[in-house]
């Protein structure tokens, strides 16, 4: 079964210095039809305003990937990490038994838009844990990455969690075919437009997927998106 959730269809906030885009229920926007999928439970398009940000807060068993599209975060948590997060860059972090953090944009002039994505864990307690790594999605376009998996397999991060994520970069002509390792997927599209299952999905737009063995998502103008294996 395949459904779309349209970019125009998710919740919605603007708070002056971050404008935010919701898939599923978080914070003040509650939908009871859209609670998450499996175990993806969060993926937030935020914009974030110059010298603006998240200040510190806390988090506990919850696995925490950031995707930047363009500008720069800077993180800071308790477990000792402060580092500065660029296009070309993905963070993992383990909330785990806890950990308190914070994300904001070092610029003066450029806005940093970014995907916040959560992942329900299937270990519950860990020792928090933050990393960060250089990711190929734009030096190699027109393949699947693997960025984060159940097994740290292919270099990726290892996470706590019922999924694996992956991302590609489309050319204008490109395509990739993905055959599902858990069983169910959700494709979110970052940027340009897809098609895929028969349709086009553009920027925002999501597509669930369950009981589908497999995917192919091609482009004619060119697309970024990310791509989630689910069980």
């Amino acid at each position: 079964m395949v459904t779309i959730r349209q970019a125009a269809e998710r919740g919605h906030a603007n708070h002056g210095w971050l404008d935010s885009n919701f898939s599923f229920s978080f914070n003040e926007y509650y939908d009871p039809a859209h609670m998450g999928f499996r175990a993806l439970r969060v993926i937030n398009e935020d914009r974030v305003a110059p010298t603006t940000g998240f200040g510190k807060h806390p988090h506990r068993d919850m696995e925490i990937l950031t995707y930047v599209l363009e500008g720069a975060v800077k993180h800071e948590d308790s477990t000792g990490a402060s580092e500065t997060l660029v296009p070309g860059e993905l963070q993992h972090m383990s909330a785990g038994a806890g950990v308190r953090h914070s994300e904001t944009n070092p610029s003066n002039t450029e806005t940093l838009h970014l995907l916040q994505i959560w992942l329900l864990p299937n270990q519950l307690g860990i020792p928090p844990k933050y990393e960060q790594k250089r990711i190929a999605v734009q030096d190699e376009p027109n393949r699947l990455h693997l960025l984060a998996s159940t097994d740290a397999r292919d270099g990726s991060f290892k996470i706590y969690s019922d999924a694996e994520l992956l991302a590609a970069k489309l050319d204008a002509g490109g395509s990739v075919s993905h055959t599902f390792k858990l069983g169910n997927g959700w494709l979110q599209v970052a940027r340009g437009s897809v098609s895929v299952a028969g349709g086009t999905l553009h920027a925002g737009d999501g597509l669930a997927l369950e009981g589908e063995s497999s995917i192919t998502i091609a482009s004619e103008i060119g697309a970024e998106f990310l791509l989630f294996d689910l069980a």
